[in-house]
């Protein structure tokens, strides 16, 4: 017989892909702490299994790929064998090129729309039959869909479709009464700008972003996780929205 932790989501199964690192990473702990199951994916097996270190028994995790609909399919097969039924779906799964609009290629384009907008549509579809009544979706998206940022384009393209996807899966998958919401980050410190460009640089950039957001800083994972946990669980009157975690960034 299962045994669950004790905690505001204890007993919960949870399915989080895009979930060793970074954001879902944090998620998978929240939900983790307060006593639910989780499944994460990723694409790189030592981060999975270091994420699993991290989380303890209480996560299982499989080597997927957001762009591979075979791999979907075998997500769905795993999920369905590891827990029957789940009562959310955190669609967190993506990645970004900085790339200025003269010198896109069509590979790096189609890449960044068949991971960050064709893996997250096919994932809800084939997830779909798995989630409980009263299941909550929640989708991430970005505050670049809504402004005009240089480099990201195509990017910021993948991520206004997720927005309108969320309004649409919200309408159709509402008779069975599941929600899906979307959650709207602006620059969280996840580390990325440290491992992607030497100190000097990163550093300087993070000052000047920290400049352009209201709040004057980045944002923490865990407010990310805490915003996702609320859509998935507690926002039971919402659906079709976007959540905005973004230092007022896109806002004011």
């Amino acid at each position: 017989m299962e045994q669950f932790g004790k905690g505001k989501f204890s007993g919960k199964k949870i399915v989080i892909t895009g979930g060793s690192s970074g954001l879902g990473l944090a998620a998978a702990k929240l939900f983790v702490d307060e006593g639910a199951r989780v499944l994460i994916t990723g694409r790189t097996q030592a981060k999975l299994d270091s994420a699993l270190e991290e989380l303890g028994s209480s996560a299982v995790s499989l080597l997927s790929d957001a762009a591979s609909l075979t791999d979907i399919d075998k997500l769905a097969d795993r999920v369905k064998a590891e827990f029957g039924t789940i009562d959310a779906l955190f669609v967190n799964a993506g990645i970004t090129h900085y790339v200025p609009f003269e010198s896109m290629s069509e590979d790096v384009y189609d890449e960044l729309l068949t991971i960050n907008t064709k893996g997250p549509y096919f994932t809800v579809q084939k997830l779909a039959p798995l989630l409980n009544e009263g299941s909550g979706v929640v989708l991430t998206t970005s505050i670049t869909n809504v402004l005009g940022v240089p480099m990201i384009s195509a990017y910021a393209a993948s991520k206004a479709a997720l927005r309108s996807m969320t309004r649409s899966l919200a309408r159709e998958l509402l008779p069975r009464k599941i929600r899906v919401n979307a959650v709207s980050p602006g620059p969280i410190d996840t580390g990325i700008l440290a491992r992607s460009m030497p100190k000097e640089v990163a550093e300087q950039t993070e000052a000047q972003m920290k400049q352009q957001i209201p709040m004057l800083r980045f944002g923490d994972p865990v407010e990310v996780a805490k915003a996702v946990a609320f859509l998935a669980f507690e926002a039971t009157y919402t659906t079709g929205a976007e959540f905005p975690v973004d230092g007022g960034g896109s806002q004011i």
